[in-house]
């Protein structure tokens, strides 16, 4: 399916959302396009995104494999479903309260919490151009926040995009962090013991001093929280002065 003879891939005639009418008749259909994406889902939530197949979706339904074509044409489809379906996850208010500070952080902590939870999300949505209708929902609400402060919409984008950035690079880090330890099958504390007798020798040598002061000043283990929040209240405070510089330019 989506191929041609004579090798590659058929043309992508625009975006899925501009081909694939909305679901829903005046008779429901036994499989709807709803239900493959929330299977898709499930199995890359489990399994990882190489275990995500049209046979896989068709098995965990009970339907047969070509069924699923006949409402979702290729697996490229599908996977700009998915990442929509994920950015609908993402809890936002109707409007923004007009604090654009406050704003910013809630949407950044929520969409932290969803993508933690689909750790697939991020290399997916890397490459798809986050254009469905929840992506644009979720970009709207960003930039509204930091809309009305005098800031040119191009200097609004680079901030939506440096936080967008903040957040999905924090997010890969725990998420490799904690796959790391389920590859090696070690608590935190197993992981710390096999490390320490390394780090000392490391002081020991003196030839890190700076991370040797670290080392022993780091009287208490690293919250994740309390480092996303500290990292995008840095990241805050450097759009801070622009956006003053924005509200005294001369209108």
């Amino acid at each position: 399916m989506g191929e041609r003879q004579g090798g590659g891939p058929a043309p992508r005639a625009g975006l899925v959302w501009s081909r694939l009418g909305r679901s829903g008749s005046a008779r429901r259909p036994a499989l709807t396009r709803e239900q493959i994406v929330a299977a898709a889902i499930e199995i890359a939530d489990a399994e990882g995104l190489g275990a995500l197949s049209m046979r896989a979706i068709a098995v965990r339904l009970g339907a047969g494999t070509m069924s699923l074509y006949r409402h979702i044409p290729d697996k490229d489809d599908l996977l700009d479903l998915m990442v929509d379906e994920v950015y609908g996850m993402i809890e936002l208010p109707e409007r923004s309260a007009g604090d654009w500070r406050a704003a910013l952080v809630l949407i950044a902590t929520q969409t932290r919490a969803v993508l933690r939870s689909h750790p697939w999300f991020v290399a997916a949505a890397s490459s798809r151009a986050p254009l469905g209708p929840n992506a644009l929902r979720h970009l709207e609400y960003t930039l509204a926040a930091l809309d009305g402060h005098g800031l040119r919409l191009p200097e609004m984008a680079r901030m939506v995009g440096a936080t967008t950035s903040y957040v999905t690079g924090f997010v890969l880090q725990e998420l490799a962090g904690e796959e790391a330890k389920r590859r090696n099958g070690m608590t935190e504390e197993q992981w710390a013991a096999t490390v320490q007798p390394y780090i000392e020798e490391v002081v020991a040598g003196g030839g890190y001093p700076t991370f040797s002061r670290l080392i022993e000043q780091e009287g208490e283990e690293s919250d994740p929280d309390l480092d996303f929040a500290y990292g995008l209240d840095c990241l805050l405070d450097g759009f801070l002065p622009r956006l003053r510089g924005a509200a005294a330019r001369p209108s």
